[in-house]
């Protein structure tokens, strides 16, 4: 699968991604930040996920290409490693209504805030 359209909305902070096989997903930035691919975030390994907080406004400044088969975002926080493969934007954009409920609830316990 392949994007056909992405459109950066930065009054919305929106990363809007059309695919050939039909599906569109608006994906808001601090959702594309607090679950970036990069071993900052993601960590090295099954349970070394590191849990970003304070991303309520954080915004995206860059969207790159890389090959035929990634993005690489750059936000203002200064954030800019992991690639965006297709294949994980897709996923989260399936994905994204469950991914945030369980991210706001990990929030929740760990007494942190989206607030910066």
């Amino acid at each position: 699968m392949n994007p056909t359209e992405i459109i950066l909305h930065q009054k919305s902070r929106l990363l809007e991604l059309a695919f050939d096989d039909g599906a569109r997903y608006q994906l808001p930035f601090e959702f594309l930040r607090v679950f970036s691919p990069s071993a900052e975030v993601r960590g090295h390994g099954p349970g070394q996920e590191v849990l970003q907080a304070g991303k309520l406004d954080v915004m995206l400044t860059g969207v790159e290409p890389v090959g035929s088969y990634a993005i690489k975002l750059t936000f203002d926080d200064g954030h800019d490693s992991g690639l965006y493969t297709w294949e994980y934007l897709s996923e989260l954009g399936k994905y994204q209504s469950g991914m945030w409920h369980d991210y706001l609830a990990r929030l929740e316990a760990a007494g942190a805030s989206r607030e910066p």
